[in-house]
């Protein structure tokens, strides 16, 4: 089974959700975090569900709309690991990492 690694940066990306959270006031800030944790966590048994995207990578779709993020991953078959490298709004523009 996979193992699943985040970079430092995605601690940065949580918090940066969770302050926008705060900030409009959303409902049910814990449980949609414990959602993206949950998806995140189904790399561990399905690497390779996300699609495709540039250099090898792939993006988890995680919820939709204004509930909806993207994980930004690449897979090393050779090690067996799931680096997250970055989580962002679906309705933010592109990966900057």
């Amino acid at each position: 089974m996979p193992r699943v690694e985040l970079a430092p940066e995605v601690g940065e990306d949580f918090e940066r959700i969770l302050d926008h959270l705060a900030s409009h006031q959303a409902a049910h800030i814990e449980t949609r975090m414990r959602e993206i944790i949950a998806a995140i966590d189904v790399l561990e048994t399905n690497p390779l569900i996300g699609r495709p995207a540039d250099n090898g990578k792939r993006e988890l779709v995680i919820g939709k709309g204004s509930h909806g993020y993207v994980a930004l991953y690449r897979y090393v078959d050779s090690l067996d690991i799931v680096f997250v490298l970055v989580i962002r709004a679906q309705q933010e523009a592109g990966f900057t990492r």
